[in-house]
């Protein structure tokens, strides 16, 4: 089995117990982050490698929501590869951009999937969203952790709230 026909496999995976189309998606960008660990190609920045792979995920069928916070020609290029996942386009892809894309992202640094970098672009997006969404991304990270988890993370918290008072 080739490594597309496994994306979309454990993405339709995703889709049957009824998870979000963003959770879907996950499959398409983690591997992404795979490839670019493994030298295939390179991103600019997390961000970049997170596009990537969410424009596949809507090139194969996902149905995942136009980006909100996204300029034009981000909400532009995600419509078309949303409609690139509903037709058959009539041409077959030009070999020659097919190739200069791919000598493009060559030559980009494999950085932008360490976990620091991850961990950075998720911290920034986080921010962005707010205060509100990050307590409650945060108490549904906690509902679904095991209790030893919970205990650890609590644990953690601790400590850095007395570390915290004994610097003010």
């Amino acid at each position: 089995m080739n490594g597309k026909k496994k994306i979309l496999e454990r993405a339709n995976k995703d889709k049957a117990r009824g998870k979000a189309p963003t959770n879907q998606a996950g499959e398409f960008v983690r591997e992404e982050m795979h490839h670019i660990r493994k030298g295939r190609h390179g991103a600019r920045s997390a961000r970049q490698a997170v596009a990537i792979g969410l424009s596949k995920a809507r090139r194969s069928g996902v149905k995942m929501p136009l980006p909100k916070l996204a300029g034009p020609a981000v909400r532009k290029k995600a419509a078309l590869d949303t409609l690139r996942g509903r037709v058959t386009p009539k041409r077959k892809p030009s070999p020659a951009r097919s190739r200069a894309v791919r000598a493009a992202l060559r030559r980009e640094a494999r950085a932008a999937a360490t976990a620091r970098a991850l961990g950075r672009q998720a911290r920034a997006v986080a921010i962005r969203r707010g205060p509100v969404a990050r307590a409650v991304a945060a108490k549904k990270a906690a509902r679904t952790k095991r209790a030893i988890v919970r205990g650890a993370a609590a644990r953690k918290i601790g400590r850095a709230r007395r570390t915290r008072a004994r610097a003010h």
